[in-house]
């Protein structure tokens, strides 16, 4: 028998032996789900350590103390997790908007749209290629076929007549820098 036969054989008996008894050491201490993993790997230990474990008696008693350890290290992991658990459960998160926000949105969305609508098609397109299909002066020049200075020119001056049919003043558009407000209500 060659040295790799004889340390499958010495595990194949330990395995046969004490998996019962290491499997019942695990699941004293664990959930289940941890509990079979922690015994399977006390046998890959084992496995590892081939040399180091004991004949005969000895085994079992080595084995336990690799169950031990194991279930040390499958408790400091599911202490990890939810530790972390609890530390994503209090991140603050973005509140969900209440019933009037989402009213007042969707009225605002409603007037804007119609404002958009009375606009003439050259003016439309250009607000729908820089807001809805988010390209750049540059991009919009190129899909207008027109230059940049042009573009500039045709979007700065529908977005002015955009505001006046929508009924939004200089003041308002001054308020937000032309940034929009997200979900929250703030910048």
């Amino acid at each position: 028998m060659g040295v790799d036969d004889a340390r499958r054989a010495k595990l194949r008996t330990a395995f046969d032996a004490h998996y019962e008894a290491v499997s019942r050491y695990c699941h004293r201490r664990l959930p289940a789900v941890d509990a079979n993993d922690a015994a399977a790997q006390v046998f890959a230990v084992a496995w590892r350590k081939i040399d180091q474990m004991p004949d005969g008696e000895g085994a079992l008693p080595w084995l336990y103390g690799v169950a031990r350890y194991e279930v040390s290290s499958f408790r400091r992991t599911s202490l990890r997790r939810r530790n972390l658990q609890q530390k994503l459960d209090g991140q603050a998160r973005s509140p969900e908007p209440g019933p009037e926000t989402v009213v007042l949105r969707r009225s605002e969305q409603s007037e804007l749209m119609s404002a958009l609508r009375s606009l003439r098609p050259a003016d439309q397109e250009v607000l729908r290629l820089r807001a809805l299909e988010g390209l750049s002066l540059r991009e919009v020049s190129v899909a207008l076929d027109c230059t940049v200075e042009a573009a500039k020119k045709r979007s700065a001056r529908a977005m002015r007549r955009l505001r006046r049919a929508a009924g939004i003043g200089s003041l308002a558009a001054a308020a937000t820098d032309g940034v929009a407000i997200d979900d929250g209500g703030s910048r």
